[in-house]
């Protein structure tokens, strides 16, 4: 009962007593500490005291009209009617740079410029400098038409293997040069033109190759197959409308699988020797027809003569025939009258052959 009596006239006590600020009992009383926030004695700042740099900031924040004016802004952003003209120059800056990186299009003298308009295709720009709609309204796709591209096949190290009309097996190794021929269709007729370029060259490929034989593709036909693949590559991209040109086929290499080389190139070194020797022959056989040939036009000439003064050509020829056989042996020439009795016409040519050794002696000649 004591300690409950001693709370109620603390209450009491509490609530007859008049509240006190911990800043003192404010307006102008000097007793007790004085409030920070109140305005200090004598109606604000002492005469002759600069403004602080927080008042300073202040004052900018709210405007140039000083510190009455309009309020309402957010702390640290223009506000009132000067705010208004500084807002609508950033505005109007933003929207000019937005124009001028939109709209004005530098086109270098190897690139086109593909141009949509709210996303269909509205045209094609030359090299140069050329204006379009700001985006999003149109935008350009740069897209560059000198450049060559090469696709080698296989990408990495290992065996391209096809199979040749002949029903032999081939490692081949080739590249691919193409660039871009119709700048719309190239970006929007297909997805990925370098896998669509990639899977048309390997397709026409195998199919040329599989019309050739194994001496063709790895011999003198080469050049036949890098042109047919070409027209057959170019021939499947115009009708997929890929608006890609194929620039040429270069075959780099051509050989049988790894496992039959060494056979292989000894069945080559017989062909080519067969291939020699069938040339040589070629060779001969001319030789022989065009002295034949030669042979035949002197007879055919001869001939001509003769039909001419048949008695004059007879002995002509006779003369000539006995001169070239007579050219070979010995002669005699006989004059007449006084032909002399005994000639020795075996001897006339040589020398008798001498004996050896000297006859015998006859024995008992008048025995």
């Amino acid at each position: 009962m004591t300690i409950r009596s001693a709370w109620l006239q603390r209450l009491s006590t509490l609530m007859t007593e008049k509240p006190k600020s911990p800043w003192g009992g404010g307006g102008g009383s000097d007793d007790g500490p004085r409030n920070p926030w109140a305005v200090p004695p004598g109606g604000g700042r002492p005469r002759g005291a600069k403004p602080t740099a927080l008042d300073e900031f202040i004052r900018r924040a709210r405007g140039s009209g000083g510190g009455g004016g309009g309020g309402g802004g957010f702390s640290g952003f223009p506000s009132g009617r000067g705010s208004t003209t500084i807002w609508l120059i950033g505005v109007g800056l933003i929207v000019l740079l937005w124009i001028v990186f939109t709209s004005i299009h530098p086109i270098a003298p190897q690139q086109r410029g593909v141009v949509t308009f709210f996303g269909r295709y509205a045209g094609t720009l030359d090299p140069g400098i050329q204006f379009t709609l700001p985006a999003p309204i149109a935008t350009v796709t740069k897209v560059d038409v000198q450049a060559i591209r090469t696709e080698d096949f296989p990408e990495a190290a290992g065996e391209n293997l096809m199979l040749t009309g002949d029903q032999n097996i081939i490692d081949l190794a080739y590249s691919v040069r193409w660039d871009i021929g119709d700048p719309q269709d190239y970006i929007y007729q297909i997805k990925d033109p370098k896998q669509t370029v990639r899977a048309t060259a390997e397709s026409a490929m195998r199919a040329i190759v599989a019309t050739v034989t194994l001496d063709e593709a790895i011999g003198e036909g080469r050049s036949r197959i890098e042109a047919r693949v070409q027209n057959l590559m170019q021939s499947i991209l115009d009708e997929y409308n890929a608006g890609v040109r194929v620039q040429g086929i270069a075959i780099k290499q051509a050989d049988p699988p790894t496992k039959v080389i060494d056979d292989f190139k000894r069945v080559s070194a017989a062909q080519q020797e067969a291939q020699s020797n069938l040339n040589e022959a070629r060779t001969y056989a001319q030789q022989v027809t065009a002295r034949a040939q030669a042979e035949a036009a002197q007879f055919d000439l001869a001939y001509e003569q003769y039909r001419l003064a048949p008695e004059v050509t007879r002995r002509r020829m006779y003369y000539e025939t006995m001169e070239a056989v007579l050219a070979k042996n010995n002669k005699t020439i006989v004059e007449t009258p006084g032909v002399v009795p005994y000639l020795p016409l075996p001897a006339t040519g040589a020398k008798a052959p001498q004996p050896t050794t000297p006859p015998v002696a006859m024995q008992g000649g008048d025995q």
